[in-house]
């Protein structure tokens, strides 16, 4: 079988690469000359033949990484398409295109880890790197690897168009419906911008436990933006999406939703006041909202902070973290969203995660390392950037499910507090849980109505004391479809997260002084 060098797969590429010289107006069809590409297949040999690897080489290599007596070792290969487009007040501002390509090698002795990657797939490249893998570990029997036998794994994103098949020509003219929209929809709108990205990625990962597995990886984002200025002052806003979808969820209604969420929150800032800070009842909006639970206690339940003992959480498993009527589930399993996996980076099953239930802090996320420290199966939250990074356990989907309380008889509850909408950005100190949130939108609420929207406002508090503080949850539970990019270790994955309304008894509300 023939075997692809870098420099080999660069001049087959030499198309796609070379997108990011060549004027907007020529790119109609971005990947049309890319080499093999194998789309949404699930056959192993397709695979086989699209790495140029083989199931003797894969084996060879692993045997490698294990010659000095690590127990366990993986391989995982990797071809990566991004396409990005940038649309300014009507106009195509940017486009660019790139291809990424390579295999990263891992070898495990303990709880101790291995890493080097390779950009050339040949037998020498990738040999050499596992023969640097393997450095980690020292002495003891030497295990060969298994024969590999493929694992069948479920399909939660099939999708109608796969991006690299589809040209410029065809998301061009979606986009500009957005910048269209955002600029007639009211006069006050003076800037529109639109950018958008789509991903296609391939990846096969085998063990030396023998599980070898395949997967079609598609990805898309987009972000509208709208400033709006009124008597001199202006205010921006914007509405993002993101998914495992392809060109076909981008209808009329989807690309109309993006932009009129943009315009509506630009505009209703021109009435947004500041409000009075200190400690008072808040009241978490659906969706949105999830960005808490993701940071400030999500973090805290992935089991690496914690077998290292720097999660608040080390050593609350089987004991109460909230009320009864309070669960809180990670699920890689949801169909298209952004967070959802057919399988994790390490090739394990991914799947529904309880981490609390009825209010019981039940178990952590998991990856390969992890789960043998506790002596559990991996719940598939090994996950890594790319194939030059090392999985760790990293969240998918991550959400509170729904409660007892109707929305309204939650913010009539409230006689004076915040109801928090959606978030700019924030900041946590992920071991402890401490975390500032600013608000993108939200209300005062007084004497049990949303009245006037406020600005300049954030919330201060602690994940596992707001979890403690929860007192009433809704029926509405909601996981948002946004572009959700989550940060650890130095590596981006795409997730999402949601949850209910959500009533906490208590936070820090920061505004303006008495």
């Amino acid at each position: 079988m023939a075997r692809m060098t870098r420099r080999d797969f660069v001049k087959t590429s030499a198309k796609s690469v070379a997108l990011a010289s060549i004027p907007i107006i020529f790119r109609l069809d971005p990947l049309a000359a890319f080499a093999g590409p194998i789309s949404q297949s699930r056959n192993l040999a397709d695979y086989y033949t699209h790495f140029g690897v083989d199931e003797e080489l894969i084996r060879q290599v692993m045997a490698a990484a294990l010659e000095k007596g690590g127990d366990y070792c993986d391989v995982y290969f990797e071809h990566s398409i991004h396409n990005s487009i940038a649309i300014e007040d009507s106009l195509v501002n940017s486009a660019s295109s790139g291809v990424d390509f390579g295999a990263g090698i891992r070898v495990v002795k303990g709880d101790q880890t291995g890493y080097s990657f390779t950009e050339e797939i040949t037998p020498e490249a990738m040999k050499l790197a596992a023969k640097t893998a393997a450095n980690i570990a020292s002495g003891g029997k030497k295990a060969p690897p298994q024969k590999l036998s493929l694992h069948q794994t479920p399909e939660y994103y099939s999708i109608e168009s796969p991006w690299h098949e589809v040209g410029i020509d065809q998301k061009i003219p979606r986009l500009q419906i957005i910048d269209d929209t955002m600029r007639k929809a009211d006069s006050r709108i003076v800037k529109s911008q639109v950018y958008f990205h789509d991903y296609t990625s391939w990846i096969l990962v085998a063990n030396s436990a023998g599980r070898i597995v395949c997967d079609y990886q598609p990805m898309t984002r987009v972000y509208a933006f709208a400033t709006a200025e009124k008597d001199g002052r202006k205010e921006q806003n914007y509405e993002s999406y993101g998914g495992r979808r392809g060109l076909e969820y981008f209808t009329d209604d989807h690309l109309n939703y993006l932009a009129s969420s943009a315009v509506t929150g630009a505009i209703e800032l021109f009435d947004a006041v500041p409000m009075q800070g200190g400690e008072m009842e808040v009241v978490l909006g659906p969706g949105d909202s999830g960005i808490i639970l993701h940071e400030a206690i999500g973090h805290g339940m992935e089991a690496d902070y914690n077998r290292k003992g720097k999660s608040i959480f080390a050593d609350t498993i089987g004991k109460p973290v909230a009320e009864s009527f309070v669960s809180i589930v990670d699920d890689g399993t949801l169909p298209h969203h952004r967070g959802s996996i057919n399988v994790d980076d390490e090739g394990n099953d991914t799947r529904r995660t309880y981490l609390v239930k009825d209010g019981i802090l039940l178990t952590y996320m998991h990856d390969y390392i992890s789960s043998k420290h506790y002596g559990v199966e991996p719940t598939g939250n090994g996950r890594r950037q790319s194939f030059r990074h090392m999985p760790v356990p990293r969240m998918t989907n991550t959400f509170m499910l729904s409660g007892p309380h109707d929305r309204d008889e939650i913010i009539s509850s409230v006689k004076k507090g915040l109801y928090a909408g959606s978030y700019t950005n924030g900041e946590v100190n992920i071991g402890p849980g401490d975390f500032t949130f600013y608000l993108k939108s939200g209300y005062m609420i007084e004497n049990g109505k949303l009245t006037r929207p406020v600005k300049d406002v954030n919330i201060i508090g602690n994940g596992p004391d707001v979890l403690s503080k929860i007192v009433m949850v809704g029926s509405d539970m909601a996981v948002k479809e946004s572009a959700g990019t989550c940060g650890k270790a130095g590596q981006w994955c795409p997730v999402t997260d949601g949850m209910p309304t959500t009533k906490v008894s208590s936070i820090t509300v920061g505004g303006v002084s008495s």
